[in-house]
């Protein structure tokens, strides 16, 4: 005999199918269910109404709002409740009366602001916009006290000092490792000399200042012709106020029309008219070759960029036979230092990559 036509097991799926049809719509309105009052626990005053708390109506006016505050507040602070004889109040115990004077503190800080209160009276007349009234709330209260645009501006302004005390002490220091080394303090010892500035230092402290105080003001001397006459680029460079960051934030507008005027330019000059570059655009390839800052660039000496330009950089085969002889350079240079050597040794004999054990 063939199969029934109608299985037990074909029964139950049927069956299961339909309540699941049926439980879908319950649970959506579950998770769709709204309460039927304007009041919600967990919004401004909870189940209470905020003027009925302050015992004012709608109408009344911040004065009027204030005054029903003050009255309250003394009169429920939980430091100062005494129960009055019939009293029948919300707080009858010192426990209830905190209670009492948290929940006027509430409603009068509901109340006491604008936005706030117009929010609280579009709750009250239009309690179905449940979940509106949620995110009004809760976006109100979590939002930060302070203006950002002003936390943002006091953090530029602090980094930017920062940044302009950093640079200045990393320029003195490299002034003052410059009038250590022979070469630069020599010279600079002999135009103070030719300048008379040694031997009026001297002079004035001949009678009123002591040897050190001589040899101090001297030293100072040799500092200040060592940055008049030197030139220092790169990270010890002498701080320049447009390279802060609140400088570079005002001047960004500036900069970015700038580089488009640039970019423009290069474009139609070397792009479509195909003119040959100059030398400042040569050193810009090469610097982007490689991957240099300006600053990094410009750190270098005259004569390793005049190399660069003898032997042709910016074009893209003279670099990478460079960059190779470059490579190749340093291998040689690593192969023959001793410490490389010995990092060698070790990493091939006891590196990270190896793992003995002692046996006892």
């Amino acid at each position: 005999m063939g199969a029934p036509l109608f299985s037990p097991g074909w029964a139950a799926g049927a069956a299961g199918r339909r309540s699941y049809v049926l439980l879908a719509p319950f649970l959506l309105t579950l998770l769709l269910v709204r309460p039927s009052g304007a009041l919600v626990e967990g919004l401004y005053c909870g189940t209470r109404d905020c003027y009925e708390v302050l015992g004012v109506s709608r109408s009344a006016g911040k004065a009027e709002i204030a005054r029903a505050y003050r009255q309250l507040a003394r009169r429920y602070h939980p430091d100062r409740y005494r129960p009055e004889p019939g009293d029948e109040g919300p707080g009858r115990t010192p426990q209830s009366a905190e209670e009492a004077f948290l929940l006027v503190a509430t409603a009068y800080e509901t109340l006491k602001d604008e936005e706030t209160r117009k929010d609280y009276d579009y709750m009250l007349d239009h309690p179905e916009e449940y979940y509106s009234h949620y995110y009004h709330y809760y976006s109100r209260r979590l939002a930060p006290k302070v203006d950002v645009r002003v936390v943002i501006l006091v953090s530029v302004c602090a980094i930017s000092v920062f940044q302009f005390f950093s640079w200045w002490n990393s320029y003195n220091k490299a002034i003052s490792y410059l009038a250590t080394v022979p070469k630069y303090r020599i010279q600079a010892t002999e135009i103070a000399k030719q300048q008379g500035l040694l031997k009026k230092a001297k002079e004035k402290g001949k009678n009123k200042k002591s040897k050190e105080e001589i040899r101090d003001e001297e030293e100072n001397i040799i500092k200040n012709i060592i940055k008049s006459k030197i030139d220092i680029k790169g990270g010890y460079q002498k701080p320049q106020i447009c390279d802060l960051l609140l400088f570079q934030i005002i001047l960004a507008p500036f900069h970015l029309c700038s580089y488009i005027v640039w970019y423009c330019r290069w474009i139609y000059n070397f792009n479509i008219k195909g003119k040959e570059y100059g030398e400042e655009e040569r050193l810009y390839i090469i610097r982007k070759s490689m991957k240099m800052s300006k600053s990094q660039f410009d750190s270098l000496e005259d004569h390793q960029k005049e190399t660069f330009l003898k032997r042709e950089l910016w074009i893209k085969e003279n670099y990478e036979v460079y960059k190779q002889e470059q490579e190749e350079e340093l291998k040689k240079k690593l192969a023959n230092d001793p410490r490389w050597k010995r990092y060698r040794r070790w990493m091939k004999n006891e590196g990270p990559g190896r793992l003995t054990f002692v046996d006892d």
